[in-house]
């Protein structure tokens, strides 16, 4: 770093990448930053400038350095920033401290540290103990852990092992072999390390009731509510427990059970065509997420799926990691699966396809369903993904999307709608004149009955397309409020 590089440097002014010590009397605190800034992005730790940013350097003897150096010994575990020192004249120059990030988690004197902004804090003890676990991750998890004494590949569904086996050679994800015995398929699938049986193979394959004490983790709880939230009354409540692969087909069976599918004959083609309220390809590929990513050490932890009359959520305990935001899931992203065993195991069965795809396809499926895009998100040590009903059939989605935006064809569309359209759903547009809560929509119209207001004002008018959700990648929010939509408005003239 020359003097200009410096000087253009600091005028950038202190942030999370950015420090300013005027003398190395400070460097206690500066090493506390220099560990956040390796909890973090990086960046520099500028001894002989002011927090106000004037360059005035200080003497640096062959014992100032060796000072600095060893404070950054007492972080944990051993780093080694660059250190150089530039002249800035006088005989004085300014000692930068070059930081590189790698996310951690590391200490100093036994207390890990993180910026926020241009302030050091202290690193909060979960988001320690998360980066910590996933430092060990590639090495030593849950899943790739030998099984406790006494677990055999006897308590295994062994026509379900047959049955990967076939798939994946099948897919030309294995290769083709002669030897079938579950000892040698096992191996080949990662599952057996040391002639030790992992926790992965029990996830999978596990079977025998007595593992039901040793892993009551592995279950899945459906439910199907008469209403738009957890405080409603079960219509279904069903909780199995097994491995992986009969929990899936668990899951996609109760689905088919709930989820409506509206069908019409298309004009000109005198074919049926269907179209399911939420698509089956994007909600089992949820599913195969959950089970693969979902924390296993979680003693009463199970993947969820809870189907209310407004959305469909999907929920698996554990948390994103590794940098992943709900936000990031929604465009191509890195895949670094939290189970990769699991995940393996998943793919050369065919359950789901290239790593890294599985979110992009569920919004396309649903997508190409009408449906709106599934929203994710990270709540109370668990992880979300919301589907919202589809709005039309295929057929009436096809007439909406070629209307013109004005003139005698969109008067003819609004018509044909408005035949299409409930009198209790016309009354409900005609009492929303701003946003409104369900409970003040209810009001307005004078309904004592919940469900009867649910099931024949507000879910009609939503699935219609002619009110929609002020938040909807949060259904049951508190906030919830609802709005005519522009479809809306031209039904009302």
């Amino acid at each position: 770093m020359n003097t200009r590089e410096l000087r253009e440097l600091v005028a950038e002014g202190e942030s999370d990448h950015l420090e300013f010590k005027k003398t190395t009397g400070q460097r206690t605190e500066a090493a506390k930053t220099v560990c956040a800034m390796l909890n973090g992005l990086g960046g520099f730790v500028l001894f002989g400038v002011t927090d106000k940013g004037q360059v005035v350097g200080q003497l640096v003897a062959a014992t100032t350095l060796e000072d600095i150096a060893a404070e950054l010994r007492r972080i944990e575990p051993p780093a080694f920033p660059d250190i150089e020192t530039v002249n800035v004249g006088n005989g004085s120059a300014v000692v930068a401290l070059s930081v590189p990030g790698s996310g951690g988690p590391y200490t100093y004197d036994g207390r890990a540290y993180l910026r926020h902004g241009p302030t050091t804090i202290i690193m909060p003890r979960h988001e320690y103990e998360r980066r910590l676990v996933e430092r060990l991750h590639a090495t030593r998890r849950w899943e790739n852990e030998p099984v406790p004494n006494g677990v055999s590949v006897k308590d295994l569904d062994k026509q379900e092992i047959l049955l990967t086996l076939d798939n994946a050679i099948r897919l030309g994800r294995l290769e083709p072999t002669d030897r079938r015995d579950l000892q040698s398929i096992l191996r080949g699938l990662e599952l057996i390390h040391d002639d030790k049986l992992l926790n992965a193979a029990v996830v999978l394959y596990g079977k025998s009731d007595r593992l039901k004490p040793i892993y009551p983790q592995l279950g899945v709880r459906l439910g199907r509510f008469r209403g738009i939230s957890r405080l409603a009354d079960f219509a279904d409540n069903r909780q199995y427990w097994g491995h992986a692969f009969s929990l899936l087909r668990r899951a996609e069976s109760f689905l088919m059970d709930h989820v409506p599918i509206a069908g019409q004959v298309v004009p000109g083609k005198m074919v049926r065509e269907d179209q399911p309220l939420y698509p089956p390809r994007a909600t089992r590929e949820a599913l195969a997420n959950a089970l693969c990513h979902r924390d296993y050490t979680v003693p009463g932890g199970a993947v969820a799926v809870a189907m209310y009359d407004d959305h469909l959520e999907i929920t698996n305990p554990g948390a994103l990691h590794f940098g992943i935001t709900p936000k990031k899931l929604m465009r191509p992203h890195e895949s670094k699966p939290w189970n990769p065993i699991i995940a393996n195991v998943f793919y050369r069965a065919g359950i789901i396809e290239r790593w890294g795809s599985g979110t992009l396809n569920i919004i396309e499926w649903c997508k190409e369903n009408a449906n709106p895009r599934p929203a994710w998100r990270e709540q109370a040590g668990s992880v979300y993904v919301t589907f919202l009903p589809a709005a039309l059939p295929a057929a009436q989605r096809a007439t909406q999307q070629d209307r013109p935006k004005a003139g005698p064809r969109r008067r003819k569309v609004a018509g044909e709608v408005a035949g299409e359209v409930a009198g209790e759903v016309r009354q409900l547009l005609r009492v929303m004149k701003t946003e409104m809560s369900r409970s003040k929509i209810q009001h307005a119209l004078n309904l004592k009955s919940q469900a009867n207001f649910r099931d024949r004002y507000l879910l009609p008018a939503l699935r219609t397309g002619l009110i929609e959700m002020t938040i909807p990648d949060r259904p049951n929010s508190r906030m919830q409020k609802y709005r005519v939509t522009a479809k809306g408005r031209d039904l009302l003239g």
